[in-house]
């Protein structure tokens, strides 16, 4: 299934290798003007870097087809094409039968009856995420003419922490700073010791892993619909579309169950004639319902599973166990990539969630 959405339409299609990738957006109104710049700059943030990322690297040039016309969205279909140019489709041949472990490929194999396109991990890739990055920063240019703000840090890289987030209070100039870095950190002195943790991974022919988190600010009380497109569980579903995603928690998340309930509430205050929330620990959402605090949410970023040292695996063809030495372009970690396909996912949901209220396109 390729396709989703319930105020904003969005089908992706095209693979890791093809010719083409491409996204059509639906129901976007007409006389939208697109923030290029904006676009432009989070595609180039997603784009692999120098020492710490596979050596592929695409230019991620795209063309509008559809619904975009003197600089203004048409009303009608909003259709992107990115060509993929930069192939080696030999680095896959020997993977034909064998299946890399960790990755997908089994499972693939099953379901499509070994016809799928396994190069560069065809729709598994994380190449198919430039079609996230699109649709969120189209998105996102809607939710900040309202005040709405989403951005995400780096909170670790194996087991090199970053801080963490506040819970309770956020200033907006925070997010927008972190959404000017490739490689966003809190406390940006952490950064040459994670760099170091990637590139040893690399040169070992391994890789390493790492959490993301992020924060929602600004988004009104209200927002969700209970019970199966609640806040939760919309932003769930989308954000396991990302490859390498395990795990997710709001809030204190998992924390909450060490908890009393009386540690665990968040208990409400009158400061004059506006509520106030004392603490935040379940990340601004109670009842698949947004409470008007932000936002919090954790990613677990599992290793990437494509890597160059030796590891077991079988030949499904010939029945036979092997061992099996990865060719190809890997990234030895994929954290600071998918953290800025995390913040275009999440722009995404929340404005097709907002838009249930009549108020995204104001």
């Amino acid at each position: 299934m390729n396709n989703i959405g319930n105020n904003i339409k969005i089908t992706f299609f095209g693979e890791s290798h093809g010719e083409y990738l491409g996204v059509v957006i639906d129901q976007i109104p007409a006389g939208i003007r697109i923030n290029f710049d904006l676009l432009d700059f989070n595609l180039m943030k997603r784009r692999p870097k120098e020492g710490i990322s596979t050596t592929r690297v695409e230019q991620d040039q795209y063309t509008i087809i559809s619904g975009f016309k003197d600089g203004y969205t048409t009303g009608a279909a909003l259709t992107f094409l990115v060509p993929n140019t930069n192939i080696i489709k030999e680095d896959y041949s020997k993977l034909k039968n064998i299946p890399r472990p960790g990755h997908s490929d089994y499972a693939a194999y099953v379901k499509y009856n070994d016809f799928n396109d396994k190069s560069g991990g065809g729709i598994f890739s994380g190449r198919v995420t430039i079609l996230w990055v699109i649709v969120g920063s189209i998105c996102q240019q809607i939710l900040e003419k309202q005040n709405i703000y989403i951005a995400s840090h780096i909170e670790s890289i194996k087991n090199i922490y970053d801080n963490s987030f506040e819970k309770n209070s956020f200033e907006v100039e925070m997010l927008k700073t972190l959404n000017k870095s490739s490689f966003p950190l809190i406390n940006t002195e952490i950064k040459p010791k994670m760099e170091d943790a990637i590139m040893k991974a690399s040169s070992a022919g391994d890789s390493v892993g790492g959490t993301i988190e992020s924060a929602i600010v600004n988004l009104p009380a209200g927002i969700g619909e209970p019970l199966f497109l609640s806040v939760e569980s919309y932003l769930s579903n989308l954000l396991f579309s990302i490859p390498g995603i395990k795990g997710i928690e709001f809030g204190e998340g998992f924390n909450l169950t060490r908890l009393n309930g009386s540690e665990a509430n968040d208990q409400y205050e009158f400061v004059g004639n506006e509520l106030n929330f004392l603490s935040n620990n379940n990340g601004g959402i109670l009842g698949g319902i947004s409470t008007g605090r932000p936002i919090i949410l954790r990613l677990a970023v599992k290793p990437t599973s494509s890597i160059a040292k030796a590891q077991k695996s079988v030949d499904l063809s010939r029945k036979e166990n092997v061992i099996l030495e990865t060719p190809g372009r890997h990234d030895p970690q994929i954290v600071t990539r998918a953290i800025h396909v995390v913040n275009a996912v999440l722009n995404y949901a929340i404005l097709d969630l907002l838009l249930f209220s009549k108020k995204g396109w104001n």
